[in-house]
C-alpha cells in the first residue's frame, strides 16, 4: 500500500468496535481531538458493525478482539473481504499469542492492548493508516516458526493425529480453521467449556502445549468422515464419553 498523509481536508477515516460505551466514547474523544483523524462511527456488537462498517469507508478499523457476540478477528476479516485497503487494529486486554496469529491469519494490521498509552494509540493509528505494520516483529516471527512447523511434534503425524478421539479430529480442524472456543462450541452444539476441555486433552495427546502448534497439525490433516464420529448432542446437552 502506498503511503498517504492524512490532512484535516483528507482526514484518516475510523471506525470503532468496543462492546463497553465508555471505551468508545474515550476513544473517540481521543482521536477526533486530531486534527488529521476523524471517527466517522462506531458498534457495539459485531452484527452492528458489520452492518455499519462498509457503508462509512473507514481507512482504519479499531475492533476489541473478545466481544459478547463474537470476536473482532472475524470482523477483521469480514470487512477486509469487502474493503481490502482498510487496515485493522486490533484492541485487546489479553497478551493472547493464539489471537495474535489469528489476527495475523485474518490481515489485521496491527495488534496492541488496551493499556497502551493515548499518545500511542493515536501514532498507531496513523502507522496503519499508511500502510505498516503494527506487530511486534519478534513475536510475529516466533508465530510464524510455529505455523512453518518449526515446533511440531517430531512423531509421525499420522500417529499423532490416531491417537485422538473422533470428536477431537473434529474439534481440531475446526480449530485449524481458525474458530473460537465459543465458535466451535456454537458449531458443534456444545458447551465453551466443554470444548475448553476436549481442547486440553487433545493438546495433550499431541504433545503441544500451545493451540497454535495443534492448529498447525490441523492445516494437514483431513477431516473425519462423517460416519466417523456420533452425532452431534442437542444444544445444552453435555457429553458422556471424550
Amino acid at each position: 500500500m502506498t503511503e498517504t498523509r492524512a490532512t484535516p481536508a483528507t482526514p484518516i477515516r475510523v471506525f470503532v468496535l468496543d462492546d463497553h460505551e465508555v471505551v468508545r466514547r474515550g476513544l473517540h474523544d481521543l482521536l477526533d481531538a486530531e486534527p488529521d483523524i476523524e471517527v466517522v462511527g462506531d458498534a457495539g456488537t459485531v452484527d452492528h458493525a458489520l452492518a455499519r462498517g462498509p457503508a462509512l469507508r473507514p481507512d482504519v478499523a479499531i475492533l476489541d478482539v473478545r466481544l459478547p457476540d463474537g470476536d473482532g478477528i472475524t470482523v477483521c476479516r469480514e470487512l477486509r473481504s469487502r474493503m481490502p485497503d482498510l487496515a485493522c487494529l486490533m484492541l485487546t486486554s489479553f497478551d493472547d499469542d493464539d489471537a495474535l496469529l489469528d489476527a495475523i491469519m485474518a490481515g489485521a494490521a496491527g495488534y496492541v492492548l488496551k493499556q497502551i498509552k493515548g499518545s500511542d494509540l493515536v501514532s498507531a493509528v496513523r502507522t496503519v493508516a499508511s500502510g505498516q505494520s503494527m506487530l511486534d516483529p519478534a513475536t510475529t516471527a516466533r508465530l510464524m516458526s510455529t505455523l512453518r512447523g518449526d515446533t511440531a511434534p517430531q512423531e509421525p503425524r499420522d500417529e499423532v493425529l490416531a491417537g485422538l478421539s473422533p470428536r477431537e479430529r473434529e474439534i481440531l480442524v475446526l480449530v485449524g480453521d481458525g474458530l473460537t472456543n465459543r465458535q466451535i462450541g456454537k458449531r458443534l452444539f456444545l458447551s465453551e467449556k466443554t470444548v475448553k476441555n476436549h481442547i486440553s486433552r487433545l493438546l495433550a495427546k499431541l504433545g503441544v502445549e500451545r493451540r497454535i502448534q495443534a492448529a498447525v497439525l490441523a492445516t494437514h490433516s483431513a477431516p473425519p468422515p462423517a460416519d466417523d464420529h456420533p452425532g452431534c448432542p442437542g444444544p445444552g446437552a453435555a457429553e458422556t464419553r471424550p
